[in-house]
């Protein structure tokens, strides 16, 4: 279990009690305290259950912090849970259940509730035409959730990762740090035939985007480059080049929902001038073409080691494709 806290504080307590909890008892739990300021040592004190705490000097991102806490265990199922994310007691048995029915996955999903509401956040990601991944059942409720079991991606939010399928398809990349570091890895394990299912049963609550914020400069530059860098390094070359064609579909998209005052175009309106929104597309694009050669790289290599083939991998995403209209709404 690897939770990468930046804050720690009451909601990596309140994560932490929820471990404590847990009906199934077999488990370890690694704490990657991103502060630089050994936040989370004091709650370590306190925890009910074993706890490693890892310290590093610097914050290592959200999938590098992960790959730190997943190279110190020999676990062969790795779970993941935000510091903001509460656990239901059955959480943790649920999905090692599941991992056991159906050894062919790889990856498992949760159903993922919005704190103290009725409603949803998540039960996997769904992905659209220009690689820009939501969560799947957003804003429904939960009590009528009948999400199908096949799945795309699991949220990083709360997921169990088998290691196999990490090893194969290579863990968290580095150059992601925040947002999309769990779908570039999934659509990598797709590639070696690393499938997600969704675990009704496995329960969280999570206060979304607690520690980062729901809308920000940089959350917005973050999410556009690293979808640019996704679709480089995974999409095949004509799903490439249709993902840069319907982009600006998308943008106009985002225009019309934030003036229906819809959308995380509209949040960020509310809380910066919606003019950063251009600059923050464009200076991604800028960066994502500086990284053209080594996402090119990375591309290849992901090929050579791939076990489906391009049809294949199409066939997987596009089984949970949604809308340019429904992400801009999102």
């Amino acid at each position: 279990m690897v939770i990468p806290t930046l804050r720690a504080g009451e909601p990596l307590r309140a994560a932490l009690e929820s471990l404590a909890a847990q009906t199934w008892k077999d488990f370890e739990v690694i704490v990657v305290d991103n502060s630089g300021n050994r936040l989370a040592a004091l709650l370590a004190s306190e925890t009910r259950f074993p706890l490693l705490v890892l310290y590093p000097e610097t914050n290592l991102g959200f999938g590098v912090a992960v790959n730190r806490a997943v190279n110190r265990s020999e676990a062969p199922l790795i779970a993941v849970l935000n510091d903001d994310a509460v656990a239901d007691p059955g959480w943790l048995g649920a999905l090692v259940n599941a991992a056991r029915a159906y050894p062919e996955y790889g990856m498992f999903s949760c159903q993922i509730r919005l704190a103290g509401t009725k409603w949803l956040d998540s039960t996997s990601l769904e992905m659209s035409r220009d690689g820009s991944s939501i969560q799947r059942a957003h804003r429904m409720p939960f009590a009528s959730d009948e999400s199908p079991t096949e799945a795309l991606l699991p949220s990083g939010c709360a997921a169990l990762y088998r290691r196999k399928a990490m090893q194969d398809a290579g863990h968290f990349d580095v150059d992601f740090f925040l947002y999309g570091e769990d779908t570039d890895l999934g659509l990598r394990m797709i590639w070696m035939r690393w499938p997600c299912r969704y675990v009704r049963d496995a329960i969280v609550d999570h206060a979304y985007s607690a520690t980062a914020g729901v809308a920000s400069p940089l959350k917005a530059y973050l999410v556009e480059r690293n979808r640019l860098y996704l679709v480089i390094r995974n999409f095949p070359f004509t799903d490439t080049v249709a993902a840069f064609v319907w982009a600006p579909a998308r943008y106009a998209l985002h225009l019309v929902a934030m003036l229906n005052g819809k959308g995380k175009a509209a949040q960020f309106a509310q809380g910066s001038s919606a003019l950063w929104l251009p600059w923050m597309v464009a200076k991604a694009h800028v960066v994502a073409l500086l990284a053209l050669p080594r996402l090119l790289r990375q591309r290849n290599a992901i090929r050579r080691h791939a076990r489906v083939s391009r049809e294949g991998f199409r066939k997987a995403i596009y089984a949970h494709r949604v809308s340019l209209w429904k992400v801009a709404q999102h």
